[in-house]
């Protein structure tokens, strides 16, 4: 038998078997969709994150791969649990796909230190596959809108009406996300807007500008945004 063959049964003896390990990883990554698409259907508001999303079903994956290695090892848990201190103290990390690396790179390192070779391979190499696929695919991207637009009112019915009309012409669907008076006469709108034609975009801003009663005009692209 091949000595490197050797080394991976021989250091799994006591572990999850090979077709066991693919399930549980199957079984988490279908289930982190689970949690990944009713987070998608059910959120509201401005700050929806991709990043946030497609996290979602990797970690269930990963906890998957950690709860693996603990398995009648308390010197494991340990080890984790002061590694995961020691990032933490050393780094604020912001971003929720950067803590599912930092969190891979961990698991991988508690795989080959405790000899768990197999699951370090399968593991990194399903993990891997997932990232590329939801890198591919756009997982978790809400095309529903393109742009963010913020106009100043101040005028009467007539104005709206002519807001409206342009909107309409220019914009698939528009919905009103915020209002805000600015100064007791003048009241700051805010539209999420998947327009008809992008590139007529600066169209659009001349026509809202020539219309009574609007002013400070100003588009902001999706890719624009930090979150979305």
């Amino acid at each position: 038998m091949n000595p490197f063959t050797d080394i991976l049964t021989q250091a799994d003896v006591g572990s999850v078997s090979p077709e066991a390990l693919l399930l549980i990883l199957c079984l988490s990554f279908c289930i982190g969709h689970i949690v990944a698409w009713t987070y998608m259907l059910t959120h509201s508001g401005l700050s929806y994150s991709q990043m946030f999303t497609a996290s979602l079903v990797v970690l269930p994956v990963l906890v998957a791969m950690v709860m693996m290695l603990m398995i009648n090892n308390i010197g494991v848990a340990m080890g984790l649990f002061a590694v995961i201190a020691v990032v933490r103290f050393r780094n604020v990390l912001k971003d929720t796909r950067d803590t599912s690396f930092v969190l891979w790179s961990i698991t991988e390192g508690l795989a080959c230190g405790t000899q768990k070779f197999a699951l370090a391979i399968v593991g990194g190499l399903a993990i891997s596959a997932i990232f590329f696929y939801m890198r591919f695919t756009s997982f978790g991207g809400r095309h529903r809108y393109d742009v963010v637009l913020s106009l100043q009112y101040s005028g009467g019915p007539e104005s709206i009406d002519g807001l409206k009309r342009v909107l309409k012409r220019h914009a698939v669907r528009a919905h009103l996300a915020s209002q805000r008076d600015s100064d007791g006469q003048n009241v700051d709108l805010s539209y999420r807007l998947l327009l008809r034609d992008p590139s007529r975009s600066r169209e659009l801003i001349r026509e809202l500008e020539w219309t009574p009663g609007i002013g400070r005009v100003s588009l902001y692209h999706r890719e624009d945004e930090s979150e979305i």
